[in-house]
């Protein structure tokens, strides 16, 4: 079955860097897209991120002002979000996202998020 496992969450100081990594299993991996989407306690999801199964598209929040950076490795079913000049707006619960069917049909299957918490 379809799983996605995101790591790398943690506690990070304002202007710190944290990279997050999500092993996926279950299906064929290089033929999805794969969303990485936040979410502050008590607010709505916010999308961050979209990469291509062959990582050569990648799409982005314009609100991050260029500081995320998504990535993947296909050989080892994960893909990657980097985070560098994190702000305390950037504090939330991150998952990563399996397109539904493929490619930019929207989301479909969820991890089970790791928290990033800036201060």
């Amino acid at each position: 079955h379809v799983q996605l496992v995101e790591s790398g969450g943690g506690l990070v100081q304002p202007g710190g860097s944290l990279t997050l990594s999500c092993v996926a299993s279950g299906f064929d991996f290089a033929r999805y897209w794969i969303y990485w989407v936040r979410q502050v306690p008590g607010k709505c999801f916010e999308w961050v991120s979209t990469i291509s199964g062959l990582g050569g598209t990648t799409y982005y929040a314009s609100t991050l002002e260029g500081r995320f950076t998504s990535s993947r490795d296909n050989a080892k079913n994960t893909v990657y979000l980097q985070m560098n000049s994190l702000k305390p707006e950037d504090a939330a619960v991150y998952y990563c996202v399996r397109d539904a069917y493929g490619g930019n049909w929207g989301f479909g299957y969820w991890g089970q998020g790791t928290q990033v918490t800036v201060s």
